[in-house]
């Protein structure tokens, strides 16, 4: 297996954050599909992929159910997609997906967690190099299903090969092109897959070995990046398995 396929797997292991955090979170996604979608989630497949993830998280459905009240009333913040990237301490790429209703605020802490742990904020894709943009989408094992006749059947959406089993949820997890998004998420439906949760991710094509002490300091900069509200996921291509012998 490739470094990247062993990063997501290592990686899935490690959660951040508190629940009510990631409920503020899930809000906003919900906030923005409703805006460009509508609050139908029969009508809309991107706010339908966000309630499977939000089922998933095990958010209350009164929660899920406010969220696309208050996304439908008229003074419902607009919030934006806005990504960070720079270098953290020790030459490891950071890159901070966001969603945001006032920019200046959120690139200003943003900016204050790099420059506090020795960091620097570069210019937006700046490091995209460093990292490969996928959609995936988690759904739930069928019986009777033929993984490989599945990825095959998706190969015109750039699904990759390999995917991710968790015997423990009883889920599949595939990644593919983020521009074939919508057919990737119809097609898996179609097949009779249910609670499709789909998102996007960026996976380091380039692991860079730190030191535990360097891993130390390094997770308590994502840490502190992600106790804003306005931070969805942070990543970085450090080695999730530390330096190697």
């Amino acid at each position: 297996m490739g470094r990247a396929f062993e990063y997501r797997k290592a990686a899935k292991l490690k959660r951040w954050g508190h629940m009510a955090r990631t409920f503020t979170k899930i809000g906003k996604q919900i906030a923005i599909a409703v805006k460009s979608g509508g609050p139908e989630p029969e009508n809309n497949p991107t706010l339908r992929a966000i309630i499977a993830n939000a089922k998933r998280e095990n958010m209350p459905k009164d929660n899920i159910d406010r969220a696309i009240k208050n996304a439908m009333g008229k003074d419902q913040s607009e919030y934006k997609s806005m990504t960070y990237e720079g270098y953290g301490p020790h030459g490891v790429a950071v890159f901070v997906d966001t969603l945001t209703d006032n920019a200046t605020r959120t690139v200003a802490d943003v900016r204050s967690v790099f420059n506090k742990f020795g960091g620097n904020l570069g210019t937006m894709g700046s490091l995209a190099f460093l990292f490969d943009h996928k959609c995936m989408f988690t759904f739930k094992k069928k019986d009777g299903v033929d993984m490989e006749e599945l990825i095959l059947d998706l190969i015109d959406f750039d699904v990759e090969d390999e995917y991710e089993e968790d015997d423990e949820e009883g889920t599949i997890t595939i990644y593919g092109d983020p521009k074939s998004y919508a057919a990737i998420q119809k097609h898996l439906e179609e097949y009779g897959f249910e609670d499709v949760g789909g998102d996007f991710t960026y996976i380091p094509n380039d692991l860079k070995d730190v030191t535990a002490e360097q891993r130390e300091t390094l997770d308590k900069m994502v840490e502190r990046l992600e106790e804003f509200d306005d931070v969805q996921t942070v990543y970085t291509n450090m080695h999730p398995e530390g330096e190697e012998e």
